[in-house]
């Protein structure tokens, strides 16, 4: 993996109608790090904040759950990922019920984070 924005030795770009603006929210740096680089690996622009910015400019908003107000992030004008420890059901409940486009456990969203934001730009 080279510098940061350069693509990996044999990585196509992104086709430019699924770049995406992607704002993360992500309180554990190690994490946001991961995060970033897999979507910026993927051809995306992605900003990462501590918390909901007003007004949300972006094409998709991933967010860890434990760290916002699942309806204020609900009531964003972007789709929506929400992550959650796999044992919290409670909190998937609230996303679900909140309006969360797609709440995910954050093993999955770490496996699978290129291919969730394309599902949710589809």
């Amino acid at each position: 993996m080279g510098p940061t924005g350069e693509r990996a030795r044999g990585v196509s770009p992104a086709p430019l109608d699924l770049v995406a603006r992607v704002l993360v929210i992500v309180t554990d740096l190690m994490l946001s790090s991961r995060v970033e680089e897999s979507l910026r690996s993927a051809g995306h622009d992605v900003a990462v904040v501590q918390s909901l910015p007003d007004p949300v400019e972006a094409d998709v908003l991933i967010c860890d759950l434990d760290a916002v107000d699942v309806k204020e992030v609900a009531q964003a004008d972007a789709p929506t990922l929400g992550f959650y420890s796999h044992v919290d059901v409670e909190t998937k409940k609230a996303a679900d019920a909140a309006g969360i486009d797609l709440a995910v456990p954050r093993s999955r969203m770490a496996r699978e984070l290129p291919e969730l934001v394309d599902k949710l730009l589809a």
